[in-house]
């Protein structure tokens, strides 16, 4: 049936047209971003679940961070309670000597002198040593982790450092008398084990830290991957679509410009 009032078959070959457009321009926008989904118009439930997968990646990220500064606040504390055994050392042969007796009154006091400054280099360190300009000695401080749905926290306290917290004699002479040099050693053999109990300990929250760092990143790895395979574009798959809408398009600009000459057919009936 020929009319020159409608022409069913040019709005059909323009439909048919409009929607091939789209998708090509889809393709396009799919290419240029690499992603499959750019509006919630694309996949409203995927994007919510991309975007969720986002906050989780997000917030295992930056606990991984958080561990690790746990870690190297902790690894601070370590090198310096190292410091404070090799000081422990030496104030254990001082008070060895100091306690063997047959010492002149000079020799003593100089043994008690040395110990005195082991002491004050001991309190030193427990003042002075930070991380990032916060104290590492004294503090009582946790270390915050996340997914985004859960949350919990690990302990990196640090117990305080000084020649007092340690047991030790803090005031008079105690290497200036044999007694006191015995009773002395005494108290610092037990400020070495305590000593070594705090690097212990200090040695187990590093070790539960760098564990967790490993869950972090594993969790990572997996929910990005998770995320690209609903939120990333297929770039092979793009492009075929695109080379079959390329094909489509000009087609339809065929048919569509075929079904319009077809109008011009009626013309020549009346000639």
């Amino acid at each position: 049936m020929l009319s020159i009032l409608n022409s069913v078959t040019s709005l059909q070959a323009e439909n048919a047209l409009s929607n091939t457009t789209t998708a090509l321009n889809k393709n396009l926008e799919q290419l240029s971003t690499g992603l499959r989904i750019n509006s919630g118009s694309d996949d409203a439930a995927g994007l919510s679940i991309a975007n969720g997968l986002q906050a989780n990646i997000a917030g295992l990220t930056q606990s991984s961070n958080n561990a690790s500064d746990g870690v190297g606040m902790l690894q601070t504390a370590d090198g310096a309670l190292s410091q404070v055994t090799t000081l422990l050392n030496r104030a254990v042969t001082l008070a060895t000597e100091a306690a063997n007796g047959g010492l002149s009154s000079t020799q003593s006091t100089a043994l008690q002198t040395e110990y005195t400054s082991i002491q004050a280099e001991i309190d030193n360190i427990g003042k002075t040593t930070d991380f990032n300009g916060t104290a590492v000695f004294g503090s009582s401080g946790s270390i915050f982790e996340s997914d985004g749905t859960t949350s919990g926290t690990i302990s990196d306290a640090v117990s305080a450092l000084s020649s007092k917290d340690l047991g030790l004699t803090t005031s008079g002479s105690p290497l200036s008398t044999t007694a006191g040099a015995q009773a002395e050693l005494t108290l610092i053999d037990t400020a070495v084990n305590t000593v070594a109990e705090d690097r212990g300990t200090i040695g187990a929250t590093v070790n539960q830290l760098t564990a967790s760092q490993t869950v972090d990143s594993a969790a990572v790895t997996n929910l990005t991957s998770a995320e690209d395979s609903i939120q990333n574009a297929d770039v092979g798959q793009v492009v075929a679509q695109m080379t079959q809408n390329n094909v489509l398009e000009q087609t339809g600009m065929a048919a569509l410009s075929q079904s319009n000459q077809m109008q011009q057919n009626v013309l020549k009936l009346l000639q």
